[in-house]
């Protein structure tokens, strides 16, 4: 039995930040994960000025985007028809996770974060992990960053989302033999899916092409991944079709129980409106590391969860009222209208690419919206589920 400060559970964006976050801080970090780095991760990859800074903070150096694709221009679609293309906007960056993921892990093990990759969990308690090797690991916190489908989640909660109000996404990476990404635009298809939309993030080497929404309304999610490939003109069986879990907008509100934590996607840290992932998975990561540092310093683990959830609030806020945007722009009564105004609207636009660039938070952005809305709108928004 091996005994550490800090046991991480995942060792994607959430995790890699946790880890490195406290090791610098001089804490025994072990990190598993099942899978062996690099590894491939089905993910648009988009990875924003928001996501760099918090890169820098948390990892004290700046991320290689050698291997990425940067765009300051993007097209907004819906039902076939070009809504706007926005030029000059602040860079939105490519990334594909097999490189990016890989080297956060790498900085986490240059931070001196004990190495337990490549090792399936065969035992989880409230305070160890047994290997399937084994080995057991014992620490006083345990940060849960293992994704959508956590077993710390189902640990502590019995499953780890609920599948009524859980998102569900479908991608595929379009060869080059198939379609050449450095003639492709950034695209954003609104309404490809229900309370969803569909991308095309063009990368080095390949395009990520996806359809993501709410579960629930998309039973037939593969027939409208198959329209959309049609719509952007591709051939049916361009490319393998992957399916994932979206976590996008059921943030748990208690991210955890005492001395054991969720950070990422785990906690269901995902933008309901633009999907993106990677900026609060780092954050979460970093945020979940300090609450467990100092709990640790004051002899005192069990209140890690208090000291993590009030640092969570500025973030827990920006979800909740990205929740409830959500029901303006993805409702599918409003489709018509809200487009017409996405279409009209200079400011709406201009503030969506600066919130998916970091530039802005959703309160400001509420503020933006709403303003461009009409009156029978916001009355009808508020009596759609």
């Amino acid at each position: 039995m091996t005994q550490f400060d800090i046991i991480v559970i995942g060792a994607g964006p959430a995790g890699s930040a946790a880890a490195t976050w406290a090791a610098k801080q001089g804490r025994s970090v072990a990190l598993i994960d099942k899978a062996t780095f690099p590894r491939s991760k089905l993910c648009g990859g988009l990875f924003t000025e928001r996501s760099r800074a918090y890169y820098h903070e948390i990892f004290g150096q700046e991320v290689d985007l050698s291997h990425a694709v940067t765009r300051d221009e993007m097209a907004f679609w819906h039902d076939g028809r070009e809504l706007a293309v926005l030029k000059d906007i602040p860079p939105l960056h490519l990334t594909m996770r097999l490189d990016l993921d890989a080297a956060m892990f790498t900085h986490a093990l240059d931070a001196g974060v004990e190495d337990f990759t490549g090792q399936a969990i065969a035992e989880l308690t409230e305070t160890a992990v047994k290997l399937r090797d084994g080995s057991v690991l014992k620490s006083a916190v345990i940060i849960g960053a293992d994704g959508v489908n956590s077993i710390v989640a189902k640990q502590l909660f019995g499953k780890s989302f609920d599948t009524k109000t859980i998102g569900f996404g479908l991608e595929i990476e379009t060869p080059l033999s198939a379609q050449d990404p450095a003639t492709q635009p950034l695209r954003i298809d609104f309404a490809a899916a229900t309370w969803g939309y569909g991308w095309s993030f063009p990368k080095q080497g390949s395009t990520t092409v996806g359809v993501g929404g709410l579960r629930a309304p998309n039973p037939d999610m593969k027939d409208q991944m198959q329209r959309y490939i049609r719509t952007l003109g591709l051939p049916p069986e361009v490319g393998k079709v992957k399916g994932h879990h979206l976590p996008f907008g059921d943030f748990r509100p208690t991210p955890g129980r005492a001395h054991i934590l969720l950070a990422g996607d785990a906690a269901g840290l995902v933008d309901p409106i633009t999907g993106e992932g990677i900026a609060f998975a780092m954050k979460s990561g970093q945020l979940a590391a300090q609450a467990a540092c100092d709990a640790i310093k004051s002899n005192a683990p069990h209140t890690a969860l208090g000291l993590y959830n009030y640092s969570l609030k500025d973030i827990h806020r920006n979800l909740r009222i990205a929740r409830t945007l959500r029901r303006i722009i993805f409702a599918p009564r409003w489709q018509k209208s809200l487009i017409g105004s996405f279409s009209r609207s200079g400011t709406v636009r201009t503030m969506y690419m600066r919130l998916l660039a970091g530039e802005v938070e959703y309160p400001e952005l509420a503020r933006n919206v709403l303003s461009q809305i009409p009156r029978y709108l916001l009355n009808g928004f508020r009596r759609t589920p």
